[in-house]
């Protein structure tokens, strides 16, 4: 027979053993599936098989979905990614590469980065910043920053500010495509009368690869269109 000390300890060591569980299944709750009165309304069945049937970063593209949806945007998809937009104008998106998964801010170079987390992809890139994470710890340590970059590029939209970008002879032609120029004056006749914006889609687009046999792939496939008049994304 246990004495009545022993029986008494037993019942606190099972309370304690109780509420560490509790604590910790509220941990999850409160970080990975805390309901919100917004979300359900905000959330696009069209878009949950981007998330449904991800790869890799699945963990982490559920909790960044979450975080913008508390935002009170509105998910749409676009360029085949989650895309949020206010009033129809894209704020921010999630996607995912090899070595990380991001929010790009599309908007993100008027955003103030008291935090200098944004990241610019290349120096081509004018508008858009990144946010990059390796894991769900990330995302849920960074979730008020995040919130609050989020919050700022809102106010952004609503102000009607926009990103002042560079004209199009500003661009750095690379050299590839410049030799292609110059030794196809039709190719060079049709690139110079695209309209500004698709010249600078392209450009931009030749000059992100590292390699330069990935830029000469590029190119290479995107040629006719250019002949046909077309955009990078006709």
């Amino acid at each position: 027979m246990r004495s009545t000390r022993q029986r008494y300890s037993l019942i606190q060591q099972t309370i304690k053993l109780y509420s560490g569980r509790i604590e910790e299944s509220a941990f999850v709750v409160l970080h990975k599936v805390r309901p919100f009165k917004n979300r359900k309304t905000n959330m696009n069945s069209k878009v949950d098989f981007y998330f449904s049937k991800a790869k890799n970063w699945k963990e982490e593209f559920e909790k960044l979905r979450m975080i913008i949806l508390d935002c009170n945007l509105t998910e749409e998809l676009k360029w085949g990614v989650p895309c949020y937009t206010l009033q129809k104008s894209n704020v921010v998106l999630i996607h995912g590469f090899k070595d990380y998964c991001a929010i790009l801010f599309i908007k993100g170079a008027l955003l103030k980065d008291a935090k200098k987390i944004l990241i610019q992809q290349t120096e081509n890139v004018q508008a858009g910043r990144q946010i990059r994470f390796t894991n769900v710890r990330e995302i849920i340590a960074l979730e008020p920053t995040l919130k609050d970059y989020i919050k700022e590029a809102i106010d952004i939209e609503k102000a009607g500010l926009k990103v002042i970008l560079k004209k199009t002879s500003e661009y750095t032609i690379p050299e590839e495509f410049q030799q292609k120029l110059d030794g196809m004056s039709v190719l060079k006749t049709a690139f110079e009368a695209l309209t500004p914006g698709r010249q600078r889609a392209y450009l931009f687009y030749f000059s992100q690869p590292k390699q330069t046999k990935t830029r000469e792939s590029r190119i290479e496939k995107s040629m006719q269109q250019i002949l046909e008049g077309k955009g990078l994304s006709d």
